[in-house]
């Protein structure tokens, strides 16, 4: 038997979110994708019990919501399940310390916590996790990282509580949202490793919210035996007001990826003009007390300038807070640093540039740059076609070439209604597409994009792949900043990765 639920969420401005038939295989593990801000969060937090009906006009299965949450079949479910939050900020009480979080409620009859917590933190010194559950949670304290393995920990000690109730037919719903967004690869895979370790021993209901794709890759690799239990489904929005469950097939996106592996193998071979250098950073400057350096290899023993011609697609990695945002801004000069020696579309530069030199010179001329964040980019109480205004653009950007331009990264059309749309409550998927459009638009000879990817979807995704393809085969440089790297490791090869580290 499958959970099937129809689902309207409204406030009392508009329709949030509305999906007929979301259904989820009973005692499967389902990964949902979808572009960020489209209702995978809050449909699932609808189904678990976790919204507000003082707050929100909730109506799911033709019952008002408190109806809903009065249902046997409801209070059943959200008894024997857990949901990892997003954001492990908004679960984790700063009151109290984590080691007496991890005891709460029906968690204190789990066994084997030490186990689960030496594997999610991969390391046998119990000193230095005892040091974490001492902590009494703060916004930066522990880490995101150390946060969102605290909330594993205690879905993985809610599903050793089940796994000790001699009941196959217990309905449940474990909800896994984005928990893997702080973690590396290596964290990712552990946390995969124990949740199908548990999954084998007794089946229960999963839903893992996920923009990584290459988690795919990691399933058809370690787990294919599992493959007939496992589902792969994609929210797709219909409308401006509602969305519907599809399924997502997994093959597409390993048969793109091995096409475009084979592709930048292919075009390896093409190589840039010495002569038409856009960028050079000499190795070694100085920011907010540390000194960085530039590498060619993963080991950081050797050192190189970062070097970025025309027609070549750069890209930078490093591990998450080492500094790649901290780089690109201060290329783009929003950032000062120390014993700067930089060379930009001809210009020399160090740390004694004035302000008024980049904004004269550089600013959406010689390079442009496209945010992290697109709430932090765009001004949210303007209108989309508002948000272009002002552009300095090589040919005046008239309504119809914005429309034109917009069509290419919107698969439902352009509207006078969208154009006149308020930022702000567009979804977090269609607001980084407007933060991309609007660094590209400019036309500069040098694009940075710091995780140009953020909370976009598979068909998005290869839409963006595909206009930067344009762009470098039109001699623009590109210094790609992403944690995306399967992606990016089949979209660029070896020789045009550099790593950052600072000493």
């Amino acid at each position: 038997m499958n959970l099937k639920y129809n689902i309207h969420i409204r406030d009392r401005h508009r329709t949030i979110a509305a999906i007929d038939n979301f259904t989820i295989p009973q005692n499967g593990v389902t990964f949902l994708f979808g572009e960020s801000g489209i209702g995978k969060s809050m449909i699932s937090k609808a189904i678990y019990g976790l919204l507000d009906p003082d707050e929100l006009q909730i109506n799911i299965n033709s019952k008002n919501y408190q109806d809903y949450l009065n249902e046997a079949l409801t209070k059943e479910i959200k008894k024997n399940s857990f949901f990892v939050f997003q954001e492990p900020s908004s679960h984790l009480n700063p009151l109290l310390k984590l080691k007496k979080q991890l005891a709460e409620g029906s968690l204190i009859y789990a066994k084997n916590e030490q186990e689960i917590l030496s594997r999610l933190w991969n390391t046998t010194n119990d000193s230095s996790i005892k040091k974490i559950l001492n902590i009494y949670p703060k916004p930066y304290r522990p880490s995101g990282g150390e946060k969102q393995r605290i909330l594993l920990a205690m879905a993985f000690k809610k599903i050793n509580v089940l796994s000790n109730q001699n009941n196959p037919s217990l309905p449940t719903f474990f909800v896994f949202d984005e928990p893997t967004g702080s973690l590396d690869n290596n964290y990712r895979n552990l946390f995969l490793n124990i949740l199908f370790e548990k999954y084998r021993q007794k089946p229960f209901t999963t839903l893992i919210i996920t923009h990584d794709y290459s988690i795919i890759s990691e399933v058809y690799r370690k787990y294919p035996h599992l493959l007939e239990r496992i589902h792969f489904m994609e929210l797709v929005r219909k409308d401006e007001a509602s969305v519907s469950l599809n399924d997502f097939y997994a093959e597409e996106y390993l048969n793109w990826l091995d096409r475009t592996r084979r592709k930048t193998h292919d075009l390896q071979e093409i190589k840039s003009s010495p002569n038409k250098t856009l960028l050079k950073l000499e190795n070694g400057f100085e920011v907010f007390g540390r000194r960085f350096s530039i590498y060619k290899d993963a080991g950081h023993t050797m050192p190189a300038p970062l070097v970025i011609r025309r027609g070549e697609l750069i890209y930078l990695k490093a591990a998450s807070g080492v500094g790649k945002t901290t780089l690109a801004k201060i290329v783009m000069g929003l950032i000062p640093a120390k014993k700067l020696h930089l060379n930009l579309s001809g210009f020399k530069i160090t740390e004694k540039k004035t302000r008024k030199f980049w904004q004269k010179r550089i600013w959406g001329k010689k390079a442009s740059l496209v945010f992290q964040h697109a709430d932090e980019a765009l001004n949210l109480n303007a209108g989309v076609k508002d948000i272009f205004a002002g552009l300095k653009t090589s040919k005046k950007l008239t309504a119809n070439i914005l429309k034109f331009k917009l069509k290419e990264l919107f698969d439902n059309g352009v509207s006078d209604s969208f154009l006149n749309k308020k930022t702000a409550f567009l979804s977090g998927g269609q607001k980084q597409r407007l933060n991309l459009l609007r660094a590209l638009i400019l036309d500069a000879d040098l694009i940075i994009l710091d995780e140009p990817l953020n909370g976009l979807d598979f068909n998005s995704i290869k839409k963006i792949l595909a206009i930067l393809e344009k762009k470098r085969m039109e001699g623009k440089g590109l210094l790609m900043i992403s944690h995306n790297e399967e992606i990016f490791d089949s979209v660029v090869d070896e020789d045009h990765v550099y790593y950052l580290n600072y000493v």
